[in-house]
């Protein structure tokens, strides 16, 4: 028969033995969990909103600090959807002021506060983001006033401190993370600029929208992954006939979009380790035959690395 101290000391050992494995327990989880990642938040380019892949956005998460690139709309969603506490959001880069870049990007800072923001979120993009920025806050001041004054809210117009970015350069550089911006050509805008972020488990960079531009893989060179837009060309045709402005379009997108093929240059010129394609024209399930396998295959013919097609929700773990 076992003496009542010996289950005593049983009892006692057994909860000693829980209290430690539980924590290497828990450090082993956390260790798991990728210090950087890339979320591909909304993958689908152009200003169109429908029921498939949301509009162009991406955050880069790198010890839990978000850093969110473009605002199309769902953006604010699809960060949730993905498990980022909008609160946590502390940066905002836009790439240039199309629509389906910046059309959720005061309202994307604003969910933050409705939903407890209390430290800034800084945000960078070309000439024209602090005047937006003084405007959303003008366009939304009954709201903003009401509820600071009615729920006792912090003022948001506070918490969202925005900078122009004028010319090339490092925009922001934190003990994480270095930014720096490069202008590339998206006719006809002007003030239109790549991101590279480096990080402390690679480099990426965003290509914004862009014509083909060879300087790029200059700007890319040897990072661990490159961000880059895609326009499929055997659908264009099809994709116009949809529009009354068929023929403006058309000279539009092949005007100041890149080719798979052109895509492909980019990436072997620049030999990335591994090349994502998103804000793709036209989306794949829009009805126009976009494949993965179509898209991989333009790709393929000027470069052999790693090729993903990126999809909504999508994850990147650094270092890949």
């Amino acid at each position: 028969m076992i003496d009542r101290r010996d289950i005593l000391k049983l009892a006692v050992a057994g909860a000693a033995t829980s209290l430690v494995s539980a924590p290497r327990a828990f450090a082993q989880d956390a260790a798991k969990k990728p210090r950087t990642r890339i979320i591909f938040l909304g993958t689908k380019g152009g200003p169109r909103v429908g029921a498939g892949a949301s509009n162009p956005a991406n955050a880069v998460i790198v010890n839990g600090v978000p850093y969110v690139v473009d605002c199309g709309n769902g953006v604010t969603r699809q960060l949730a959807s993905a498990g980022v506490a909008l609160p946590s959001v502390k940066y905002i880069f836009i790439s240039h002021h199309h629509s389906d870049h910046n059309l959720e990007y005061g309202n994307l800072a604003y969910n933050a506060w409705a939903a407890g923001l209390s430290t800034p979120i800084h945000s960078f993009g070309p000439k024209g983001i602090e005047e937006m920025t003084k405007i959303y806050w003008e366009l939304n001041k009954f709201d903003v006033e009401t509820r600071i004054a009615d729920e006792g809210r912090p003022d948001p117009r506070k918490l969202l401190v925005a900078k122009d970015i004028t010319d090339d350069g490092v925009v922001l550089k934190t003990d994480d993370v270095t930014v720096t911006a490069f202008r590339t050509p998206h006719p006809p805008i002007v003030d239109n600029f790549a991101y590279k972020f480096e990080t402390p488990d690679g480099t990426v960079v965003f290509s914004s929208d862009t014509a083909y531009n060879p300087k790029l893989a200059e700007f890319a060179k040897g990072v661990d992954v490159l961000v880059h837009e895609v326009l499929y060309l055997p659908a264009v045709d099809k994709l116009v006939l949809r529009t009354k402005n068929g023929a403006t379009l058309k000279k539009h997108l092949l005007d100041s979009h890149t080719s798979a093929e052109d895509v492909g240059r980019i990436a072997a010129a620049a030999g990335v380790k591994t090349l994502v394609l998103s804000h793709i024209v036209p989306p794949p399930g829009d009805g126009l035959d976009v494949t993965e396998e179509g898209l991989i295959a333009g790709v393929r013919q000027n470069f052999s690395g790693k090729v993903i097609v990126a999809k909504d929700l999508m994850e990147l773990a650094l270092p890949v």
